[in-house]
């Protein structure tokens, strides 16, 4: 019995060496991460949002009667001496005047009519008025609206040259446009 005890544990011996020396299987590594394909974005460009042009008209009604004035939309026409007779120099300021003053059909213009140094002031007040009449007339006779247009006599009190002159003087002898309303 004892050789079969023996023989046991010799069989128990070879088969736990067998069972602990038997291969191993083959760990396989862990297969590496898939990159994962980052979703496609399409790049979607936001619409260009415009600021709403404006039309010439808008933006001109947008401007205080200062603004208006000091881009001095309307020319100033110049006189002979003691005359009120539109010059052939002039025609063209005033043409341009009317278009413009066409083009913004509820602008309201005061002509100012001014006169040189030389002169009394009664004088030069009633001068002034027939230059800013005659200026006034002209714009009439392009189709301007009469009620669109208001004049004024400075005569001598506001020179544009305060000089003793005849160039000071040809500048004082003028009919001025000034935007009163739009």
């Amino acid at each position: 019995m004892k050789r079969f005890l023996i023989y046991a544990l010799a069989v128990v011996l070879v088969f736990s060496l067998a069972v602990s020396c038997k291969k191993k299987p083959k760990e396989v590594p862990p297969p590496p991460p898939q990159q994962q394909e980052q979703p496609v974005v399409e790049k979607v460009e936001a619409p260009v949002v415009r600021e709403p042009r404006l039309t010439e008209e808008e933006m001109f009604l947008q401007k205080s009667l200062d603004q208006i004035n000091s881009e001095k939309p309307l020319g100033s026409v110049y006189f002979d001496y003691d005359r009120s007779l539109i010059r052939d120099d002039a025609r063209p300021v005033l043409d341009a005047n009317a278009a413009w003053m066409k083009k913004f059909r509820t602008v309201k213009v005061l002509v100012e009519g001014h006169c040189d140094e030389r002169g009394t002031e009664e004088y030069n007040l009633a001068l002034g008025e027939k230059r800013a009449k005659a200026a006034q007339d002209y714009l009439l006779s392009l189709g301007v609206a009469s009620d669109r247009i208001k004049i004024i006599s400075y005569g001598k009190s506001q020179p544009v040259n305060p000089g003793h002159d005849e160039a000071a003087w040809q500048m004082n002898r003028r009919a001025q446009f000034l935007v009163i309303e739009k």
